[in-house]
């Protein structure tokens, strides 16, 4: 197979480089942060032949995110899952393709599971390969990698990158193969420098998107080695267990990459997975981040204003909320007379919205309180249900006067964006199950 010519999707002013090529249903292969170069993964023999094998049995479209390999920098410096999921869709349409094979493997597995929640109708079944819906252990996560750990490996890649230490211990099947280390060293240091590497990593530790895993309704395959050094394969086993109907496979080795050793039993079981697997999507319920809006003392004003001037102020909210929102690429669901119910696809986005949103309505003399929750939604028509649009609606009532509150999902599922929020408590909602986290958006 000749390799695929290297083309450009883009976001925006950024290019993000791509490959397509092959036969069969679309496959979109996520990698890591280990094989980062769309163009220098061809001159490993193993790997060229994973990526040709890959390609014998679909179309296979791969692609180096922003901050990575051939592709421009990252916004930021750190790519988040939302950005991520922005580059995969960027490439997918580039690619023409409409809807594909999910694969992601180590690190860019919580970024495939978060879009084949938050995307179904795109994603024609999701592959997970070494990868889990968190890393970092804690009391209610026994199975994660420990504190000490989590330092160590953190160090190790910033200290160690595209050293022979580090690849040793990453692919032990080739520790004694000099030739692979030496070139396994300039693919590392060609697809980032080592403090893009080290930020990346400590990006993932810091990450947890187990409570999306319910809102996954996709096929889905999920590989893990027993014994990868770098995540236990119980995460892997979690990961499998938590998402309805998911086949979990136990991969023989130790390897981070899958080109290496064991590669053709991955392989049988990804093209079995590809071949044999005819999705039934249910694109009616969805992972999306949902907005309550309201307008702060609105039956005072309407009284105070009078019948003409209220009507007119509402029309001028309208008008203002349903340009914010599709600004950041939400949708307003349905004004509610004295606020707006909106959903979005990117929890980073909704928060943005809604903080810019109270600003600028601010100006025009409204005060409005938010409140954002994601979860799974149901889509009715041009509505939308479920618990996580009356979570929504719960935490807005806990808002203050032009306060942007949010769920601890939605805080947790925006770390490393450089959003900063202050701990409101504990609450419970009216008619929700539990206590919830609620955090107030400060920047």
């Amino acid at each position: 197979m000749p390799v695929p010519a290297t083309e450009y999707a883009q976001i925006g002013e950024e290019l993000i480089g791509y490959q397509a090529g092959g036969n069969g249903p679309d496959m979109v292969y996520v990698t890591g942060i280990s094989n980062s170069h769309l163009e220098l993964r061809w001159t490993f023999p193993e790997m060229a032949r994973y990526l040709e094998r890959l390609a014998s049995f679909s179309r296979l479209i791969s692609f180096d995110r922003r901050g990575f390999g051939i592709s421009d920098p990252a916004p930021n410096g750190v790519l988040t899952w939302e950005e991520w999921a922005d580059d995969i869709r960027a490439v997918m349409d580039a690619a023409g393709s409409e809807r594909a094979f999910i694969y992601g493997e180590n690190d860019a597995g919580p970024t495939a599971l978060m879009f084949a929640a938050t995307f179904p109708e795109r994603v024609a079944g999701l592959i997970g390969v070494n990868t889990g819906a968190r890393y970092r252990g804690s009391d209610d996560f026994p199975a994660g990698i420990t504190a000490d750990q989590a330092d160590l490996f953190a160090t190790a890649i910033g200290e160690g990158w595209g050293g022979e230490g580090l690849i040793s211990f990453a692919i032990p099947s080739h520790a004694e193969d000099a030739e692979f280390l030496r070139s396994a060293g300039t693919l590392l240091r060609s697809s980032m420098t080592p403090r893009t590497a080290n930020a990346q990593f400590r990006y993932l530790l810091d990450l947890d998107i187990r409570h999306v895993l319910p809102a996954i309704h996709v096929p889905t395959l999920v590989m893990n080695r027993v014994h990868q050094p770098f995540l236990p394969i119980e995460v892997g086993r979690h990961l499998a267990e938590n998402i309805e109907g998911a086949r979990f496979v136990e991969i023989p080795g130790a390897d981070v990459w899958s080109s290496t050793s064991n590669s053709e039993f991955i392989l049988e079981n990804i093209q079995e997975f590809v071949t044999g697997v005819k999705p039934a999507v249910d694109i009616d319920r969805v992972l999306a981040t949902v907005l309550f809006t309201d307008i702060v003392g609105s039956t005072t004003r309407a009284v105070d204003l009078g019948d003409r001037r209220w009507k007119e102020l509402l029309d001028r909210h309208d008008e203002i909320t349903r340009a914010q929102v599709q600004r950041f690429g939400g949708r307003v669901v349905k004004t509610t007379g004295d606020g707006a119910l909106a959903t979005f696809d990117s929890p980073g986005r909704a928060i943005k919205a809604a903080t810019e949103l109270g600003t600028l309505l601010r100006g025009t003399g409204i005060n409005i309180r938010a409140g954002l929750h994601t979860g799974e939604v149901e889509r009715r028509g041009d509505d939308v249900g479920g618990i996580a649009v009356h979570i929504g609606a719960r935490v807005m009532g806990e808002a203050g006067p032009g306060e942007v509150l949010c769920s601890r999902t939605v805080r947790d599922l925006v770390v490393g964006s450089g959003l900063e929020f202050v701990d409101r408590g504990t609450h419970a909602l009216k008619g929700v199950p539990d206590d919830w986290q609620l955090f107030a958006v400060t920047s």
